[in-house]
């Protein structure tokens, strides 16, 4: 669909794009999730989002319609957010826990066992280790060598927004961002050696051809079953 035109929607739209599908790292509005996006006069926020299959997994599809209610109800002038996910095997469940704001183990008794804080924290993760690809393959393709890697800090890159991207994803979960920050970390923020180099950035490749492999694919599906 096409961004809303009014300004209050034009926010509204704005903010779904700060919600990411957790294990692609996309904007929903980029990956075409957002089925449709209105805004009433009296400030009624109305969004419909779907997702490729009808078996998407559901604790995927919890957090990106628990996180496009947050970030529509945020937005100054939205008075009542209406969210809700269509054509999923579990979208009544979902739409009200979210409206609830229930949880998720509260939305699904018996079968879920904690909440998706923890697995929220696993692709971000995995978004930062597939930004140091992003961002460190431009310079071996011009002839970096391990030990310059491993030396290098965030403030030495050039700047853009695959470095913009990968100081964000840090930051969301709790490693170094900063212009002094090593370019390659490990998950626990330890820098990598000159030794580990090569190891690392392989590990870091096929991060990133998993997740754009699993965009490219979402993307096909959702363009089939819905004809866009």
């Amino acid at each position: 669909m096409t961004a809303p035109t009014t300004a209050l929607a034009e926010a509204v739209w704005a903010a779904l794009g700060t919600v990411r599908d957790p294990e692609i790292d996309e904007p929903i509005t980029d990956l075409e999730f957002v089925a449709s996006c209105t805004v009433s006069d009296d400030g009624v926020a109305s969004v419909r989002l779907r997702l490729p299959t009808f078996f998407c997994a559901p604790n995927f599809a919890w957090l990106m319609v628990a996180d496009a209610h947050d970030a529509v109800a945020a937005v100054p002038g939205v008075e009542r957010v209406d969210i809700a996910l269509e054509d999923h095997f579990a979208a009544a469940t979902i739409n009200e826990g979210v409206a609830a704001r229930a949880g998720f183990v509260a939305a699904f008794p018996g079968e879920a066992q904690s909440e998706l804080d923890e697995l929220r924290v696993v692709f971000l993760h995995k978004a930062a280790l597939a930004g140091q690809d992003r961002v460190a393959r431009p310079l071996v393709d011009a002839g970096a060598t391990p030990e310059e890697l491993a030396a290098m800090r965030l403030g030495d890159v050039p700047p853009s927004p695959d470095l913009d991207r990968l100081r964000k994803r840090r930051e969301e979960v709790g490693l170094p961002h900063g212009p002094d920050a090593p370019l390659l970390l490990h998950p626990d923020g330890a820098p990598v050696a000159a030794e580990q180099v090569p190891l690392h950035l392989r590990r870091a490749r096929l991060t990133r051809v998993g997740i754009e492999a699993n965009g490219h694919t979402c993307r096909d599906l959702l363009g089939k079953r819905y004809a866009i």
